[in-house]
């Protein structure tokens, strides 16, 4: 047991832990009890500043009361409903709520609205699409599937497949035929950059590379986070996107931005889509989208998508897919009240009023120790520290424990310290947080 660890503390052996050292966490457990607003109190009564709204998905921060009203209301009214061949109001009032502030432009916009249950359920869904899209419009040599290096799209088969961080890649087998664009991460060019960094539009063209190599007749879909939240904070070069967007317009190829961690304000428009003006096929979206209340996740689809698919006897599914939890009436309600809150108290674009404080107190670690890089874009920031010989992640790992220690949570990958506080954050939890991790990052050796 380590210093915050109550006697009557529960008895851990029993849940394997995901995305975790279980045997080291359990030798010196962190406990959270509760949470309210920005802050998270550890079972031993503690206060902790939350540096990552959760897990990218609190936005609208805490114990929303609005939120558990409405999915103890829902609950009480009827808890589940099956979802093939029979619907219930609420999904459909969801969907449909969704698709105001869908992504893309008006006239464009990504209003077709398929739920899952989670963010890597919308990646395999959405990459399932792609494919029975390419045969529904005659193109069915099309079922190459086409990620980025340092890309995460969660654990689901397909996601690992497109995903590039190698550690979810070792064990499992990946789909066939997948193949990985050059990460844009490039800190010789590109360090202590506030928003897009000006080297590396050239990157997209890697594209082509593949195009060449595979030909386009075999390339389903191209999958890639806007900004690539879980291995670093990885911000597009300027024009990258865009030249992306040119590229599958050019070869016939479906792109897809997985938005599920900037989807719903981080970045300060509702969608990372819509902060770049940059249009794909398909968005994957979770997290956020019931503020992490309820798992929930969605794939929003182009209406060429989506209607290429309708066809056929009427009689027949036309996508032989789906989920049990798909449109589940509880998340559904937590949803709708969450995008009552976030149109309610403008948090949809709160991160363009925080940003310019939130860069500057970021930047301002730059120069204490190991800090070899520091990246931001809207309510979201990367700071990356020099590893230790031999042991990559090890100092970063140090540092996100005694920020702990001290009332800070935040979120390391590697030797990166990641944030992305709830969207309700003040100046003043800015200073707070670069107060306790600059002591921390002066006492990692």
């Amino acid at each position: 047991m380590n210093q915050h660890t109550k006697p009557n503390a529960p008895v851990l052996d029993s849940y394997w832990m995901p995305f975790t050292a279980n045997r080291q966490f359990k030798q010196a457990p962190r406990l959270l009890a509760s949470a309210e607003g920005m802050h998270y109190t550890s079972t031993d009564g503690r206060t902790i500043l939350d540096g990552t709204a959760g897990l990218w998905c609190v936005n609208a921060g805490h114990g929303r009361r609005q939120i558990a009203a409405a999915v103890e209301r829902q609950l009480s009214t009827m808890d589940f409903a099956p979802s093939f061949q029979m619907g219930h109001p609420i999904a459909f009032d969801f969907a449909e709520r969704l698709a105001e502030i869908a992504p893309g432009p008006e006239g464009q916009k990504l209003d077709r609205v398929f739920f899952t249950g989670s963010g890597s359920e919308s990646v395999d869904t959405a990459l399932k699409i792609a494919i029975a899209y390419q045969r529904a419009i005659g193109q069915g040599t099309r079922t190459r599937l086409i990620g980025r290096e340092r890309g995460y799209h969660g654990v689901g088969f397909g996601g690992i497949s497109v995903g590039g961080i190698l550690n979810n890649r070792r064990v499992f087998p990946q789909l066939p035929g997948s193949d990985h664009l050059r990460h844009t991460h490039d800190p010789a060019k590109n360090a202590f950059v506030k928003g897009q960094p000006e080297h590396g539009v050239e990157l997209a063209d890697d594209l082509e590379r593949l195009v060449a190599l595979h030909g386009a007749e075999t390339i389903a879909a191209c999958i890639v986070e806007p900004v690539a939240g879980s291995t670093g904070v990885l911000i597009p070069p300027k024009g990258y996107l865009e030249r992306l967007r040119a590229i599958c317009d050019k070869h016939g190829i479906l792109l897809i931005f997985d938005e599920v961690i900037t989807g719903f304000g981080r970045l300060g428009a509702a969608f990372a889509t819509d902060f770049f003006g940059v249009t794909p096929d398909m968005v994957t979206a979770a997290k956020g989208l019931t503020n992490g209340a309820i798992p929930m996740g969605a794939v929003f689809a182009s209406r060429k998508v989506h209607d290429a698919l309708m066809h056929g006897p009427e009689n027949a599914i036309e996508l032989f897919h789906g989920y049990t939890y798909s449109g589940h009436p509880a998340a559904c309600a937590a949803g709708i009240a969450t995008l009552d809150i976030y149109r309610d108290e403008g948090l949809m674009t709160r991160a363009v009023e925080l940003q310019d404080a939130w860069h500057d107190a970021m930047h301002s670690l730059k120069g204490l120790p190991n800090v070899i890089d520091i990246r931001t874009i809207g309510l979201i920031a990367g700071i990356e520290l020099q590893s230790r010989d031999g042991a990559i992640g090890a100092r970063a790992y140090d540092v996100f424990v005694d920020c702990f220690e001290k009332g800070l949570l935040i979120r390391v990958t590697g030797d990166i310290i990641a944030f992305s506080p709830p969207l309700i954050a003040e100046e003043k939890h800015f200073g707070e947080i670069v107060s306790i991790l600059g002591d921390a990052l002066k006492r990692a050796k």
